[in-house]
C-alpha cells in the first residue's frame, strides 16, 4: 500500500464508520477529485445507514406502544387461552387490532377480538378506549353478547368520536352438562372452530353492522355447542388479506393451517397461525385462541352457570 484515502461515514454528527480507498489503479496519488468522490460516497452511505436505523427505531417504538395497549391474558382456568399480536411490516403503521379474554363472575369465559379502522396513533388510542369500556360492560351485566355490543356502540356514540370498528364478542359457558358458545359479531370475520379430531370450520352467521355505523340496527346472537377440548379461534383480517388472492382463499388456507396444527397448545397454535398466515403482512394481525376444558361441565339441570340464564333471554339458538 503506497497511498490511503479515508473519510468518516456520518449523519447528523453521528459517526457510523469509515470508508477507505487504497492505491489508485493508475499508480498516481489521490487528488482533490478523488477526495470529493469519496466524500459523496460516504455521505450517501451515511444517509442509507441513518434511514435504516430510523426505520428500526420507528418500527420498534410503534410495536412496543401497541403491545403496551394490549392486555396480558389472565388466569382463565378451567379454560386455556393464548393470543399473538404481530405488527404490520411497514414502519410506523400503528394498528387498531385488539383482543381480550376474561373469566366473568358467573363462571363464563368472555373473549373478544376487534379492529379499529386506521393505522395511526388515533386508531391505537381508540382501540385501548374501546377495550376498556367493553371489559367494564362485561363485568357490569350478564347479558347476551349482542346486548353488550349494542350498549358499547351507544356509549361510544354518545361520549367519543372513535372511528368505525369491527368486533366479535363471545361467551363460553356451561349449559346442561356441555359447553356452549354464544357470540355476536359487529361486522367482523367469523370465528374458526377447531375440534380435537383435527377438523376446522368457520361459524358463519349474520355479522351485523360494525360499531360506529348505526346504533339503531339490531344485533343478532348466535350459539353453538362445543365439545370438550374444542378450540375457538378469533382473528383479524391482516391474517388472511392478500391483494392477489380472494378473501375466501385466505380463509380456506387459514382453516387448513389450523387443522394441521390442532393438536398443539393454544399458544403454539396461535404462533403457527401467524407464522404460516396467508396474508401479505401489510396490515397488523391479532389471533386469539380459547380452548374448552377436556371434560364436560357438571350438569346443573337449569341451563347456564349456577342455574342462571342470560339476562334478556337466551341467544337465538341457531347452530351454524
Amino acid at each position: 500500500m503506497r497511498s490511503l484515502l479515508g473519510v468518516a461515514i456520518t449523519m447528523r454528527g453521528e459517526i457510523y464508520g469509515d470508508l477507505y480507498l487504497a492505491d489508485r489503479r493508475d499508480g498516481q496519488p489521490f487528488d482533490a477529485d478523488d477526495e470529493s468522490l469519496v466524500l459523496a460516497l460516504a455521505g450517501a452511505a451515511g444517509v442509507a445507514i441513518g434511514n435504516a436505523r430510523l426505520f428500526d427505531q420507528v418500527r420498534s417504538g410503534a410495536e412496543q406502544f401497541q403491545r403496551l395497549l394490549l392486555p396480558r391474558l389472565s388466569d382463565l382456568r378451567p379454560f386455556t387461552a393464548a393470543a399473538v399480536y404481530r405488527p404490520a411490516s411497514a414502519p410506523g403503521r400503528l394498528g387498531g387490532d385488539w383482543y381480550d379474554a376474561v373469566l366473568l363472575p358467573d363462571d363464563a369465559c368472555a373473549a373478544v377480538i376487534g379492529d379499529v379502522v386506521g393505522h395511526d396513533l388515533y386508531a391505537a388510542a381508540a382501540m385501548a378506549q374501546i377495550r376498556s369500556m367493553l371489559r367494564a360492560l362485561l363485568y357490569d351485566r350478564r347479558t347476551p353478547p349482542s346486548a353488550v355490543l349494542s350498549q358499547l356502540d351507544r356509549t361510544l356514540h354518545a361520549i367519543t368520536d372513535n372511528p368505525v370498528t369491527t368486533a366479535c364478542l363471545a361467551r363460553i359457558e356451561p349449559t346442561e352438562g356441555r359447553w356452549t358458545l354464544h357470540w355476536s359479531s359487529a361486522g367482523h370475520l367469523p370465528p374458526l372452530l377447531v375440534t380435537p379430531d383435527l377438523r376446522a370450520r368457520y361459524l358463519y352467521a349474520d355479522p351485523g353492522v360494525p360499531l360506529g355505523v348505526d346504533t339503531d340496527q339490531p344485533r343478532p346472537d348466535h350459539s353453538c355447542p362445543l365439545c370438550p377440548g374444542a378450540t375457538v379461534i378469533f382473528f383479524t383480517d391482516g391474517l388472511i388479506e392478500h391483494p392477489r388472492r380472494s378473501l375466501d382463499t385466505g380463509l380456506d388456507t387459514l382453516a387448513r393451517v389450523a387443522a394441521a396444527h390442532a393438536g398443539l397448545s393454544p399458544g403454539e397454535l396461535c404462533q403457527a397461525l401467524v407464522d404460516h398466515h396467508p396474508g401479505d403482512g401489510h396490515d397488523d394481525m391479532a389471533v386469539l385462541a380459547l380452548r374448552t376444558p377436556p371434560r364436560r361441565p357438571p350438569s346443573s339441570g337449569q341451563g347456564g352457570s349456577n342455574g342462571r340464564r342470560l339476562e334478556g333471554g337466551p341467544a337465538d339458538g341457531r347452530t351454524p
